[in-house]
């Protein structure tokens, strides 16, 4: 096999060089680890930004790094890009929060840049062709309409997020308020010791803007027969979450699915993850949901595809594999999938899917999934089985 194209071929480069976008960046430190989409690299001294970069959709982030021996790198923070063809955007480093924010605009800037392009050339790195590819295969839903809907309003995304107490909970009074015990008293246990610490949330306007998923599978006043078939059969649950942003477009779910993939492999966001967890296994429960949107369905298989083929053999291990959750989650989506309510291309899809994972991971689909067992399901207060 070839070793892939690192560069475009000269006549494409030069296409590139006048007809790509370019991104520009201003006072970014030395030693600064500086990507976008699924490279990075460490800022030298003349680095400028970067050139040729394919119009559409791309994940700018950066980590700032500490000055000493060890030179260790700050958390990563980045951002969602929609860049037109031949446009020029400038970002600035801002040492206080110690990220790239877009540069103030002033009249005529990026057109100003854009002329100064060829002078700047020795300064901007080319985009890395090599991945080109793998970033399509992953983001292949997402367009600007997403990240508008998605990125946080203060449009940063940080692998740790900035959080404040919900209340002060610093007086006894605050504490008792939160059924907290003093702050003077002795702690017997790590679990005491969490229990213990004040409710926090992300400082506002930090939150990415995922959809709410529900909490609760069913609807209320259901029948407890009602209950175990919703707590089984997860359609009504995704059809609640389609009816909050994707009624008309059930496609444009898979972008949430993919930002939020983008977010924690790249972004190194862990909420990302557990919402990127949630929300697939809504979506590989829904069996009812299976035959109504066949191409949603089918979709997933190839978004899920390129997904874990991208992830490190060892992930599973040391994440995926607690609960064995993605086994037994795509467990289910297979068996559901066999059912004569789907769709014929779909069913074969589904089928192909499995022995590429089989072959790939290993994994057995084969044995006896654990929805087999029985179901224990909480009622709501009030309701009970006759």
């Amino acid at each position: 096999m070839a070793a892939p194209r690192l560069q475009p071929e000269p006549e494409l480069a030069r296409e590139l060089f006048f007809e790509g976008a370019a991104v520009v960046m201003l006072g970014v430190p030395e030693g600064t680890e500086f990507g976008i989409d699924y490279s990075s690299w460490a800022v030298g001294p003349r680095f400028r930004g970067v050139k040729m970069v394919p119009p559409g959709v791309h994940f700018v982030h950066c980590s700032a790094v500490r000055a000493g021996g060890g030179r260790e790198a700050g958390p990563r923070t980045g951002f969602f890009l929609s860049l037109q063809r031949r446009e020029v955007r400038v970002l600035r480093w801002d040492a206080a929060r110690e990220a790239l924010v877009p540069a103030a605009a002033g009249a005529g800037e990026a057109e100003a840049f854009r002329e100064r392009l060829p002078e700047l050339d020795p300064c901007l790195g080319p985009y890395p062709y090599g991945a080109l590819k793998k970033w399509i295969s992953l983001t292949s839903f997402i367009g600007e309409a997403a990240v508008e809907r998605l990125q946080p309003e203060s449009g940063q995304i940080c692998a740790f997020a900035e959080v404040l107490p919900v209340a002060a909970g610093r007086h006894s009074r605050e504490r008792a308020e939160q059924r907290l015990p003093p702050v003077d008293t002795e702690c017997r246990s790590y679990a005491e010791g969490m229990a213990r610490l004040p409710r926090m949330e992300p400082r506002a306007g930090t939150r990415i803007r995922f959809t709410e998923l529900p909490q609760q599978m069913y609807p209320d006043g259901a029948s407890p027969a009602e209950i175990t078939r919703h707590s089984m059969d997860l359609s009504y649950a995704l059809e609640r979450v389609l009816r909050q942003r994707y009624a008309a477009r059930p496609l444009e779910l898979l972008a949430e699915l993919q930002f939020a993939f983008i977010c924690f492999l790249i972004g190194n966001v862990y909420d990302a993850f557990e919402h990127w967890k949630r929300l697939l296994n809504i979506l590989c429960r829904s069996e009812e949901a299976l035959g109504k949107y066949p191409e949603l369905f089918s979709s997933l298989i190839s978004v899920l595809y390129h997904q874990l083929n991208e992830i490190p053999a060892d992930f599973f291990v040391d994440i995926v594999s607690q609960d064995n959750f993605l086994t037994s989650t795509l467990q289910v989506f297979f068996s559901c999938s066999c059912s004569d309510a789907v769709a014929a291309p779909l069913r074969t899809k589904a089928e192909k899917f499995k022995a590429h994972l089989t072959k790939k991971f290993k994994w057995d689909f084969e044995a006896e999934p654990d929805d087999c067992a029985p179901v224990v399901v909480e009622l709501p207060e009030g309701v009970q089985v006759d």
